[in-house]
């Protein structure tokens, strides 16, 4: 896998007894895992690469089945895991598009470069996303359009937003 990951979502339970996983995306709208051929797993330090054999939606989850997992008890000590793919899988940008998977984890700052949290999920919504960021007291809404969003710096993990006065303190 390469050096880039990009963080999909979260195994959260198994799902049947054939080694089935289901999986909680961090954009639930998001197509990129149903394209992958291999995912990067990671959680405490332990990391794993494992080719995909078949992902299928249900409910609000997407259901993975790894090659190399075969039954429950395999499946069981993946809960927990992060799931991510390289960045060269995904397709090429254009200008200031960005994949929403992309900057979950990134740092928001405003105009004057003061902290205001972490983005932690995408909300997709109709018309537009929002960056679900986690501050130090509260969490915070934050429409993902180029109104707001003024620069995402992919070396530096930040977004930077100019938003309207009172948005943050709703």
């Amino acid at each position: 896998m390469p050096d880039v990951q990009i963080a999909l979502g979260r195994i959260v339970a198994t799902h049947g007894v054939a080694g089935w996983l289901r999986l909680k995306l961090y954009n639930p709208e998001g197509r990129t895992l149903y394209s992958v051929a291999e995912v990067a797993l990671a959680s405490s330090g332990t990391h794993l690469t494992l080719r995909v054999d078949q992902v299928k939606p249900h409910q609000q989850f997407a259901l993975l089945k790894l090659r190399e997992i075969d039954d429950m008890d395999a499946a069981r000590g993946l809960v927990g895991f992060e799931l991510s793919v390289g960045q060269d899988t995904l397709k090429p940008l254009v200008g200031s598009e960005f994949y929403y998977e992309e900057v979950v984890g990134f740092e928001v700052l405003d105009i004057n470069g003061e902290y205001i949290g972490t983005v932690t999920r995408i909300w997709p919504r109709q018309g537009t996303g929002l960056l679900v960021v986690a501050g130090p007291k509260k969490e915070h809404l934050v429409p993902a359009v180029k109104e707001f969003i003024r620069e995402i710096d992919i070396v530096n993990r930040t977004v930077n937003i100019d938003v309207p006065d009172g948005l943050l303190e709703l």
